[in-house]
């Protein structure tokens, strides 16, 4: 059965924060509020939870996980950029934007897309993921809460405690969160590619 944490979308509680980043660093999968939609997220060196997040998804090694870092200087640890496309990161973060990159040799392999070695990666603009990014001291593994056989994710936290509470081990209630899922930019062509359009503009690209 699964903790259920309400913690303020504006002035999260740090208590809760920390009890949160204590059930991701034991190996919990977490259900959480973000600037887009809600998401799924887990410890990045936590091969256990990293499959059971696949398995509630029901996705494959083929589907982009995501890292969600604090900032840009994070994502460069984690994703190899030249500077146009960090120019393009700069004026787009913190937002409801996806980068597709190549990975570097900092993120587990089983993380990476088995063929291509791309990683997804954002940088959120939202005061719970901020906070939880602060206390845990690295990136997050996430992807977006969408049901099976499901078009949209699921924006009521009580709708996702009825379907989630014995398969993961907290839901962060950070009240109403949309359906419209982040921008997805592939920066791995030499030239970015919409992949996705979604909440964030897409500038003309």
């Amino acid at each position: 059965m699964s903790q259920y944490f309400e913690i303020h979308p504006e002035n999260p509680q740090q208590r809760l924060i920390k009890q949160a980043v204590e059930i991701i660093h034991k190996g919990g999968v977490i259900v959480y509020p973000t600037d887009s939609s809600y998401a799924l997220g887990c410890h990045i060196g936590d091969k256990n939870a990293v499959t059971r997040l696949r398995r509630i998804r029901q996705i494959d090694d083929k589907h982009n996980l995501t890292l969600v870092c604090r900032d840009l200087s994070e994502i460069a640890t984690y994703a190899k950029i030249n500077n146009s496309d960090y120019r393009l990161l700069k004026s787009l973060t913190p937002g409801p934007y996806t980068f597709i990159l190549p990975g570097t040799g900092e993120v587990p392999r089983r993380l990476m897309h088995p063929k291509r070695r791309h990683i997804g990666l954002r940088v959120m603009d939202h005061p719970v993921v901020n906070d939880l990014l602060a206390e845990l001291g690295q990136p997050l593994i996430s992807c977006t809460l969408v049901m099976p056989g499901e078009d949209f994710p699921v924006t009521e936290a009580e709708d996702i405690r009825a379907q989630l509470e014995k398969l993961v081990d907290l839901i962060i209630d950070g009240g109403h969160c949309g359906i419209e899922p982040t921008t997805v930019i592939r920066l791995t062509e030499g030239v970015p590619e919409i992949r996705r359009h979604g909440k964030g503009r897409d500038h003309g690209l």
